[in-house]
């Protein structure tokens, strides 16, 4: 036993310095209190930062997740749209400014509560709050400012079921998808109910109640985000690895490249329901059906190969394939008499 133990090597204290220490080290009480004024701490770059007043908007762009919340406000637009109601410019004002700013305090909230994991993830460490720019207590505020006049808004200009699903739509942002992101594989599926609610409410803000068509608005919302996400999330397996989300790409990446490639003929099959629920005409169906086979040709492929270029064709896919769907839907939206007469009163 004792002969695999190596000897300790003691210091030689005896040693002298080298001539670069030696000449670097002080001699006197004056010297040392000098140094000890002149040494910059290493740490004082990254804890002192000034906020630079011009650059609010920019930090409150990139706080409320800008292109996040237009793509929100884009699918609330589609919503209202496609709704059986006449156009009312208050309305549809107040929709627009209320939906972007519950949106934009959702993404504020989540950054917030995501310092510690975002901070790892290569993907998302120059975000204001990593870098310093904004202090957790000023992205809070801004939350509770753009949650509180977004949600009133949306009260006094639309109705209380639109304002009732902004709100809720919010707490399940924020209080049950952004914490279970690091416990459970589905909050990717509430993470896709987050994002179907958009369009309700576009609905909801029009006609003050919801029908079969705002739900199967819901629902090819709700499909889209599969491919998308599942996409998005193969290539920055490592980053969520790392911060410790617990991801289907992670977790289970055959179930990842099943469920996009399942949500994608499941989009095939919603858009080919539309006209029997009156909601388009058959004109939609014809029109979506290249689209939506192009998009399953890509989840197709991402399921069979399994890697980055697949994932990344079929996320830049997705980018253009919704704008183009909901393009396509309202110009192929089936207008009953009533709303011709509707239209012609307003």
């Amino acid at each position: 036993m004792m002969k695999h133990l190596k000897p300790v090597i003691k210091p030689d204290v005896t040693a002298s310095l080298s001539d670069t220490l030696e000449k670097n080290v002080p001699t006197t009480e004056k010297e040392g209190v000098k140094l000890l004024n002149t040494v910059k701490p290493a740490d004082l770059d990254w804890r002192k930062q000034v906020l630079d007043i011009k650059l609010l908007p920019h930090y409150y762009k990139n706080l409320s997740k800008f292109r996040l919340t237009g793509l929100v406000v884009l699918t609330t637009l589609a919503g209202y749209g496609m709704a059986p109601g006449a156009f009312e410019p208050v309305t549809f004002t107040c929709m627009v400014l209320g939906t972007a700013l519950s949106s934009a305090a959702a993404n504020a909230v989540n950054q917030v509560l995501e310092v510690p994991y975002d901070s790892q993830m290569n993907r998302t460490k120059n975000r204001v709050l990593i870098r310093g720019y904004l202090t957790p207590l000023h992205a809070s505020t801004f939350a509770v400012c753009c949650a509180s006049i977004g949600l009133t808004t949306l009260y006094l200009g639309t109705n209380t079921l639109t304002t009732a699903l902004g709100a809720a739509n919010l707490i399940l942002y924020t209080s049950i998808y952004t914490p279970m992101k690091r416990f459970s594989i589905a909050n990717t599926w509430l993470g896709s109910v987050v994002g179907a609610i958009p369009p309700l409410m576009g609905w909801a803000a029009c006609t003050g109640s919801l029908s079969a068509g705002a739900v199967l608005m819901g629902a090819i919302l709700y499909s889209w985000q599969f491919p998308h996400f599942n996409a998005l999330s193969w290539a920055l397996r490592p980053d969520y690895s790392r911060a410790g989300y617990r991801m289907t790409s992670v977790i289970d990446p055959a179930m990842c490249r099943r469920v996009a490639l399942r949500h994608s003929v499941g989009l095939l099959v919603l858009c080919s329901c539309a006209p029997l629920l009156d909601l388009t005409t058959w004109t939609f169906a014809f029109d979506s059906f290249p689209l939506n086979c192009y998009l399953i040709y890509r989840a197709w492929k991402f399921y069979k190969d399994g890697d980055n270029h697949s994932s990344r064709k079929l996320f830049r896919l997705s980018l253009v394939h919704l704008p183009a769907l909901m393009f396509l839907m309202l110009i192929g939206k089936k207008y009953s008499s009533k709303d011709d007469k509707q239209e012609k009163v307003s």
